[in-house]
């Protein structure tokens, strides 16, 4: 599934191609996603601008002149430039056709869990995004602020840093990784975590993303094509995926277990 740092790649990989371009047209071929893209909705774009291009959790949006465009990837979708005479694969649901060149972005997806939604209305306020959490690359997430929405929840710490109300994009491939650098046991009641423990979590919460983000920005180079691979499969995990082999710090055996109905790594040495 798409995780916070893949979207982030994909919406700086797209950028240079769509902002500040008038819309052609919006071609769908299949508009049964995850929710089915208004029908009126070629007729409501065609002619407008992207006026801006910006990331909200795992939900792209762009900025249109009367309205925004709300994205999002879904378990197995993509969003590539692709060139105006390139045809379509089985499974390319939809294409936003630029003016002048006719380049267009084109949403591939599989299992078509992913969306193509429209709003007038100020898109912090669509039901989607108005109840989501701080971003974890932004200055009002801290350890304190964890802190705080913690007390009182008996709920395990991993479950809790991935509830997108608490936080957004802390999947769990990055939810195991960043409570190994901080060195929390990933079953640990959400309450019972002291201030400091926090502290060192929101920071390793920021530099696991960060650092898989960079990644993703070196091997998603391309745009102008459908073969990019999501970059955060190629970073050197410390626990995500790697139970019984030796833990990169201490050599301990990686554990795994079920936490939340997703399965959870961690070394029982290092976190505590």
């Amino acid at each position: 599934m798409p995780e916070l740092p893949e979207v982030e790649t994909t919406l700086r990989g797209i950028q240079p191609y769509l902002l500040h371009r008038p819309i052609e047209e919006l071609v769908i071929r299949n508009g049964s996603l995850r929710w089915p893209i208004p029908p009126a909705l070629p007729r409501i774009v065609r002619g407008q601008s992207i006026d801006s291009l910006k990331r909200r959790g795992k939900y792209i949006l762009a900025g249109l002149d009367r309205g925004t465009l709300i994205m999002h990837l879904g378990m197995s979708g993509s969003l590539r430039m692709a060139e105006g005479a390139s045809a379509p694969r089985k499974h390319d649901h939809y294409d936003l056709v630029l003016k002048e060149d006719s380049r267009r972005l084109r949403f591939h997806d599989p299992r078509r869990f992913g969306c193509l939604l429209w709003t007038e209305s100020a898109a912090e306020d669509h039901p989607l995004l108005a109840n989501l959490g701080p971003e974890p690359l932004e200055e009002e997430f801290d350890g304190e602020s964890l802190f705080r929405r913690s007390r009182g929840r008996t709920q395990a710490v991993k479950t809790f840093i991935m509830d997108s109300r608490i936080v957004v994009g802390v999947g769990n491939i990055y939810a195991s990784e960043s409570l190994f650098v901080a060195g929390i046991a990933p079953e640990r009641a959400a309450g019972d975590i002291t201030v400091s423990d926090y502290q060192r979590l929101a920071e390793a919460i920021r530099a696991v993303l960060s650092a898989s983000i960079r990644q993703g920005g070196t091997t998603l180079r391309d745009f102008v094509n459908e073969s990019g691979a999501p970059g955060y499969f190629r970073q050197q995990l410390n626990v995500y995926d790697r139970a019984g082999e030796p833990c990169r710090r201490c050599g301990s055996p990686i554990q795994n277990a079920r936490l939340g109905q997703r399965s959870t790594f961690w070394c029982a040495e290092c976190q505590r």
